[in-house]
């Protein structure tokens, strides 16, 4: 286990509430007999949700043993996986995407945008606790680079005017406009389309 973990005040037990304990049960019946330890990434969330956003150790040793899977295995994927977060984070976890298509796209610029409104750099939580910035790989959003994830929610397209906009605007206690903030319909080309533009009957427009 990383550094990480061991620096953080860990609490020395954890067990699912009813209600996550209902949700966990649930991903479990989706996996034949035998093979419930497939369930491991799905558990390690919900588990994380529980505990205000962070995954203790005494979670991750919770939910192996439920599943019956060695704990070093769920070690392994809580510290692969930049999903899981290893130590308390703010209310908002502001996750930059500097993979390779955000960077191209001006990741760079939105990673200063981030710091400059917030404050603190990568790794960092605002004092009064509402943000924590971090740096992740791809988040899946590559066609509308450069993006953020803020919690569940992706904002894509971004700019540093709109970045520092969407954090200013959850400051104040307002909900930001989610996905893309050029207008663009999913990932259709920000340009408009060039194929596929007929009515459905065989012929473009």
């Amino acid at each position: 286990m990383n550094a990480e973990v061991k620096d953080v005040n860990q609490p020395e037990s954890f067990e699912f509430t009813t209600e996550s304990m209902a949700r966990a049960l649930e991903f479990i019946a989706k996996y034949p007999e035998g093979r419930q330890q497939s369930a491991l990434m799905p558990l390690l969330d919900i588990a994380q949700r529980q505990h205000d956003s962070w995954l203790p150790r005494a979670a991750m040793d919770y939910v192996a043993d439920l599943l019956g899977v060695p704990r070093i295995e769920a070690y392994e994927v809580a510290t692969f996986y930049t999903m899981y977060n290893l130590q308390p984070v703010g209310d908002n976890h502001v996750q930059v995407c500097t993979n390779l298509p955000c960077w191209l796209r001006g990741s760079d610029k939105i990673a200063s945008a981030c710091k400059k409104n917030l404050g603190v750099g990568f790794g960092e939580t605002t004092e009064d606790g509402q943000f924590t910035l971090s740096e992740v790989e791809c988040l899946g959003a590559c066609a509308n680079a450069p993006m953020i994830q803020i919690n569940d929610d992706y904002y894509e397209d971004l700019d540093e005017n709109s970045t520092e906009s969407i954090l200013s605007e959850i400051k104040l206690g307002k909900e930001p406009k989610t996905g893309s903030q050029i207008g663009r319909k999913s990932c259709e080309p920000a340009t408009g389309l060039t194929s596929l533009t007929g009515d459905g009957n065989g012929e473009d427009a």
